[in-house]
């Protein structure tokens, strides 16, 4: 069993700054490309930014510069620093990882954090 736990999201106004978190447990070998992806309500889930094992970063265009995905190899967690947030930002941000469980891989899913941006 696999399991990534997401945590910090929130409400914040426009301009400010949230981080959020997401740590994977379970029966896990190692651990590829993590991600984030996000869903804004009547919209399609989106890529936001992807990192892979080595650390190698992919944004998308409307959050470069302003977020920053990173992650902690021996806890099994990534991170997305969320900065100068703008309304548009307001969305369920999901965690994906490829997690390899030998001799196989597999992507995981993470249940979703709601982030809103408001004044």
């Amino acid at each position: 069993q696999v399991q990534l736990v997401e945590s910090g999201g929130g409400l914040v106004q426009p301009g400010g700054s949230l981080r959020l978190s997401c740590a994977a447990s379970g029966s896990i070998f190692s651990i590829n490309a993590m991600g984030w992806y996000r869903q804004a309500p009547g919209k399609e889930r989106e890529l936001v930014a992807s990192i892979t094992s080595s650390g190698s970063t992919n944004y998308a265009d409307s959050v470069k510069g302003r977020f920053t995905i990173s992650r902690d190899n021996a806890k099994n967690t990534v991170y997305l620093q969320m900065n100068s947030l703008k309304p548009e930002d307001t969305a369920a941000y999901y965690c994906n990882a490829e997690i390899v469980r030998r001799p196989y891989s597999y992507n995981y899913w993470g249940q979703g954090t709601q982030v809103t941006v408001s004044s």
